[in-house]
């Protein structure tokens, strides 16, 4: 892997030359507190020193509403049109969120692979950024505070400049399209480098042990920690829908006043709508909040282990920062664990 030097003081420049590749999108405010990934018009927009944003990347690839054809009565249907050559650029994307698109790539590249997702992923270029954690990131408990996969480049900061990975071909050319603003690792870059690695992984707060949770889950099926959980849950879905690995979707037509012409559709769906384990015939699955709550956990941290060698939460810690309910998901499982005593 190539690595080279960018001082801040090249930042702006270099990002001015990131929009030659595409679009420029990065993390904006939103009101006081809130960020967003956005298109920037002005690099002045891009917050560099933020912890996460509302909703994860995911949105660019798997959208919140999506049209999956048109369809009419006398043509049939026809694959909806979009800028087939437009690129898009996003910058300031942290481990946590790289590692949620790379297990959206195993879902969505399994047997039945998602056209729509990877039509999308293809035009896109990702430039990473390492971040500081707060109180709610567990990232290094799930194994996603760092990365060396899943990038075009990644910057970590190490004070006077940024140490830059290259990651792809398409990185690669994005460093040599802006040379001069380069340069060559030197020793002082390598211990600055060092020093930061010790010092983020010392700033973790928040730890959920995950050694021989899946076997615990399953002893604990039963557990009264369910339905104290279930007695919190609004069933709003909000831990869903800013999840970077919930993929859920339901499909419905949409018709036109006309009667004759419509589009079909795809929208987010959670695990813990009241209705989403509803059948024909009225028979609920899940009618319960706490056997919703429990599927969600289950799912998560035993059902995708089992499939996938690993779990789907990525801990950057968005489901209690947004949760009304005040949920916490680090609380949950240290209850399950009998480290928390009820």
């Amino acid at each position: 892997m190539r690595i080279v030097i960018l001082p801040k003081e090249n930042l702006a420049e270099f990002i001015g030359h990131l929009r030659s590749f595409g679009e420029l999108h990065a993390p904006t405010k939103r009101g006081e507190k809130s960020l967003v990934f956005a298109p920037v018009s002005d690099l002045s927009e891009i917050e560099l020193n933020y912890t996460r944003t509302i909703l994860p990347l995911k949105k660019y690839f798997f959208k919140a509403t999506d049209v999956m054809f048109n369809f009419c009565a006398e043509k049939g249907y026809e694959l909806p049109v979009e800028e087939a050559d437009k690129k898009y650029v996003i910058f300031g994307v942290h481990p946590c969120e790289i590692h949620g698109l790379k297990i959206l790539d195993l879902v969505f590249g399994g047997k039945y692979v998602d056209t729509y997702y990877f039509a999308r992923r293809s035009k896109v270029a990702i430039i990473g950024l390492d971040c500081i954690p707060d109180d709610l990131c567990f990232c290094r408990s799930t194994g996603t505070d760092f990365v060396d996969t899943g990038f075009d480049l990644f910057l970590s900061d190490i004070g006077d400049s940024y140490l830059v990975r290259v990651g792809t071909s398409l990185g690669d050319d994005m460093v040599r399209a802006a040379d001069s603003l380069f340069r060559q690792v030197k020793k002082e870059d390598r211990e600055a480098y060092k020093r930061n690695s010790v010092q983020r992984r010392d700033s973790f707060q928040a730890e959920i042990q995950l050694q021989d949770l899946p076997g615990i889950m399953d002893l604990e099926y039963e557990s009264h920690v369910w339905e104290e959980v279930g007695e919190k849950c609004l069933s709003c879905g909000i831990c869903s829908m800013v999840c970077p690995t919930c993929y859920c979707y339901s499909v419905f037509d949409e018709l036109s006043l006309d009667g004759n012409t419509g589009q079909r559709k795809r929208i987010w769906d959670s695990c813990l709508f009241k209705d989403y384990a509803l059948v024909a015939g009225g028979h609920n699955f899940r009618a319960q909040r706490s056997s919703r709550v429990k599927n969600r956990y289950f799912h998560k941290q035993r059902g995708f282990v089992s499939q996938y060698g690993r779990p789907s939460c990525v801990g950057c810690g968005r489901c209690k920062a947004y949760c009304p309910a005040g949920i916490d998901i680090v609380e949950v499982i240290s209850k399950l664990r009998s480290e928390i005593r009820v």
